[in-house]
C-alpha cells in the first residue's frame, strides 16, 4: 500500500524523492503514527511534502490512496463538533422557505443586526429573531433566511447571505495542474500578437545563410525570441460559490500561464473592491490597492475577469454591500474604473447561460461589461477571445 501511494504521488507530479519515502517507513517503524489514520496523515505530510502549493494534490492522493481506512474499534474517538452541529441544522421545504421574509432591505438588515447585538445576552437555538442556530432568524449559521449575515458557519449552504462574518482562508489556483484537455490552450491562442523583443538569442537561419553565402565564411545573426506580446490582467473569483468550479478554473489558469509571456494575475472575491490580492494564503496581509493596479498596467492590456457573477446584489449596488468588508464605494464603482482604463475586457463565468437570467447579480455585471460575457467552455472561450481581438 505504501508503495503505491508513493508511485501515485509520483504520477501525480509531486516532487517526492526515493529518500523521503524510506523516511516516512523509518519513522512507520518506529511507530511514530500509531495506528490513527490522522496520526499518518501528518507524518506523510510532514516527510513527504515540501511546499505549500503541493498540499492540495497530496490531499488528493492521500484521499484516492487510502479511501475508506479507518481507526481500528476499541478505542476512545470524540465525536467531532461539526458532527455535532450538523445535528442542529434547519431542513425546511421549499413551500416552507417561501413562507418566510426578508427584512427588506440592506440598510434594514444592518440596523436590525445592530439591535441584536445590543439586546442579546446569551446562546439561542432555532425561532426567527435572535443571533443564533438551526432557525429562520437572518443572523446565525445552520438555518434558513431569503437574506441575511452568516455568523459561524464554514460554508455557504444556500448562497443568500448578504454578509458572512467570518474570516474565511481561501487556496490558491494550481499553475501546474495537468489539463483536461489541450483545446483550452487552442482557444486562448486567438488572442496572438508575435513579436520579436528582447535580447538576441535565437539563430536567424535565412540571414545566416544569405550572409555566410555572401562573405565565403561562417557569419552567424541571431534575432530575439519569438512571442506572443499580448499583454493580459486576469482577475479570478475565489472561494464561495466558485468552489464547485476549481478544477476548470484551474486548468484556465495553467493554460494563461503557459501561453500568455506577459500575464499578470489577481485575486478577488464576488467583486472587485479596493484591494486585489495575489496569494490566498495572505490575502488580509498582503494586498494590492486597486488603484496602484489601474495605474501600474497600461490601457494597452486586456482584462479578463474569471468568476459565477453570484452574489447578492448589494455587493454591487451599496457601499458597504460586500460580503466579508465594509466597502466605502460599491462594487459597480470599481468595475466601472476598471473597464473606462482596459477598454478590452470580457467576463467568464462557468455557470450555465440558462442560469444567468435567473440571478439579478449576473444581470449587473453581465450589463456593465456591455454583454461580453461568456461561459467557461471552449466555445465561450473561443468568442471571448474574439471579443477581446476586434
Amino acid at each position: 500500500m505504501f508503495i503505491s501511494f508513493f508511485l501515485e504521488l509520483k504520477k501525480a507530479r509531486l516532487p517526492v524523492s526515493l529518500r523521503e519515502y524510506l523516511t516516512l517507513i523509518e519513522a512507520m517503524d518506529r511507530e511514530l503514527a500509531a495506528y490513527s489514520v490522522d496520526d499518518f496523515y501528518y507524518l506523510s505530510r510532514a516527510c513527504l511534502v515540501k511546499d505549500e502549493s503541493n498540499l492540495d494534490k497530496f490531499d488528493r492522493v492521500f484521499g484516492e490512496v487510502f479511501k475508506g481506512l479507518e481507526t481500528p474499534e476499541g478505542e476512545v474517538v470524540e465525536i467531532p463538533a461539526e458532527w455535532l452541529k450538523k445535528l442542529g441544522e434547519k431542513l425546511l421545504s421549499e413551500e416552507e422557505k417561501q413562507l418566510i421574509a426578508a427584512l427588506g432591505g440592506f440598510d434594514k438588515l444592518m440596523e436590525t443586526l445592530a439591535k441584536r447585538l445590543a439586546e442579546q445576552k446569551g446562546r439561542h437555538q432555532g425561532g426567527a429573531k435572535w443571533i443564533g442556530t438551526a432557525g429562520t432568524s437572518p443572523f446565525g449559521a445552520w438555518g434558513y433566511n431569503p437574506e441575511g449575515v452568516r455568523i459561524g458557519q464554514s460554508e455557504s449552504r444556500h448562497r443568500r447571505a448578504v454578509k458572512v462574518w467570518d474570516r474565511r482562508e481561501f487556496r490558491n489556483l494550481d499553475a501546474d495542474v495537468d489539463l483536461g484537455t489541450r483545446n483550452i490552450k487552442v482557444a486562448l491562442r486567438r488572442l496572438r500578437k508575435f513579436a520579436r523583443e528582447g535580447a538576441p538569442t535565437e539563430l536567424d537561419l535565412a540571414t545566416t545563410i544569405h550572409a555566410t553565402a555572401k562573405r565565403g565564411w561562417l557569419d552567424l545573426h541571431m534575432v530575439p525570441e519569438r512571442h506572443n506580446a499580448v499583454k493580459v490582467l486576469l482577475f479570478l473569483d475565489v472561494g464561495g460559490s466558485m468552489e464547485p468550479h476549481v478544477k476548470i478554473c484551474a486548468e484556465l489558469f495553467s493554460a494563461a500561464r503557459a501561453e500568455f509571456k506577459h500575464l499578470e494575475y489577481f485575486y478577488f472575491h464576488n467583486c472587485v473592491y479596493e484591494k486585489l490580492w495575489r496569494d490566498n494564503r495572505r490575502r488580509w496581509d498582503d494586498t494590492t490597492p486597486t488603484w496602484d493596479v489601474l495605474h501600474t498596467y497600461p490601457h494597452d492590456y486586456k482584462a479578463i475577469f474569471v468568476g459565477d457573477a453570484s452574489m447578492s446584489p448589494y455587493e454591487l449596488t451599496e457601499p458597504g454591500g460586500s460580503v466579508e468588508h465594509w466597502n466605502d464605494e460599491s462594487g459597480l464603482i470599481w468595475l466601472d474604473r476598471v473597464l473606462t482604463v482596459y477598454g478590452k475586457a470580457c467576463w467568464l463565468n462557468p455557470t450555465r447561460p440558462d442560469w444567468w437570467e435567473h440571478t439579478a447579480s449576473t444581470k449587473l455585471i453581465r450589463r456593465a461589461f456591455g454583454g461580453r460575457m461568456f461561459p467557461l467552455t471552449l466555445d465561450g472561450l473561443d468568442q471571448a477571445m474574439r471579443s477581446l481581438v476586434r
